[in-house]
């Protein structure tokens, strides 16, 4: 006897899949999983994600490299006293996410993930379900009076003190219209000296042929590139630290880059609020 289409949706769920998400639909969230190498993904995930690697095949080592300088950028925030985390954009927390990285520093470390996606929030509260030290708010960052003042945010985060505002991997989705150094200054008003901010941003690089990738992300409108004196001026206000604008393996890199770490279209920073 074959089974209904609703009766294979029902087998083929995966016990981390949130019941009212539906499968059938690819994730970006999920999608960004896959390039890190997570099991928090589906074929219709992968299927996507595979046509998108044929056009840019540095997708899945800028996403890992993207990652890791996550990681490093969490562990030098903790090492200057910072021990709440704001990670806006966050997709979901897997392969490392801010949480598990704060805390292996700090237990007492605090983290709100914020994400637009439905599903990316609904993964997100059923992976971190009994954790209390976390939080997730479903939010726009072109809304971040709204987050700033959600009763999530403002019930795990004390404004008092220094903040770490993480935006990997989000601005590059804003135009120009939508002005995301406005929304930068507007959380930058409620966060106490001595906060940082933490952006990754995708970014032609020299000698790197970027234009089928720039083609992809036009037509299928997702994301807009930015040179580095445009990524520059989203730090406005705040005071970059060591080594500034680079690519993501080579800011404060454990080990000697490879190759590979000068090929990934992106640029990141990490700075302090004076």
């Amino acid at each position: 006897m074959t089974a209904t289409r609703g009766e294979r949706s029902a087998v083929e769920r995966p016990g981390w899949a949130p019941v009212d998400i539906d499968l059938t639909r690819p994730s970006p969230a999920r999608i960004y999983d896959y390039f890190l190498g997570g099991t928090h993904n589906l074929a219709v995930d992968r299927d996507f994600a595979d046509r998108a690697i044929a056009a840019a095949p540095e997708l899945p080592y800028g996403a890992r490299s993207n990652r890791a300088f996550l990681g490093r950028a969490v562990q030098y925030l903790t090492s200057h006293g910072v021990t709440q985390f704001l990670d806006v954009g966050a997709g979901i927390p897997t392969q490392e996410p801010t949480h598990e990285v704060a805390a292996r520093a700090c237990p007492e470390a605090r983290v709100v993930y914020v994400d637009n996606d439905p599903v990316a929030v609904a993964h997100s509260r059923a992976l971190l379900t009994g954790n209390a030290r976390s939080a997730v708010l479903q939010a726009d960052v072109r809304d971040p009076k709204a987050i700033l003042t959600s009763e999530t945010v403002r019930s795990t985060i004390d404004f008092s003190r220094p903040v770490g505002l993480l935006l990997l991997a989000v601005l590059h989705f804003l135009p120009d219209a939508d002005d995301p150094g406005g929304i930068i200054g507007t959380f930058a008003e409620a966060l106490a000296p001595g906060s940082y901010l933490v952006i990754s941003h995708v970014s032609p690089q020299p000698g790197l042929d970027t234009e089928q990738l720039e083609q992809h992300l036009r037509e299928s409108h997702t994301a807009f590139m930015r040179g580095p004196q445009e990524i520059a001026r989203l730090f406005e206000g705040w005071e970059l630290v060591e080594p500034g604008l680079v690519p993501p393996s080579l800011w404060r890199p454990e080990g000697v880059p490879g190759a590979q770490a000068y090929r990934v279209p992106g640029l990141v920073g990490v700075a302090r609020l004076p």
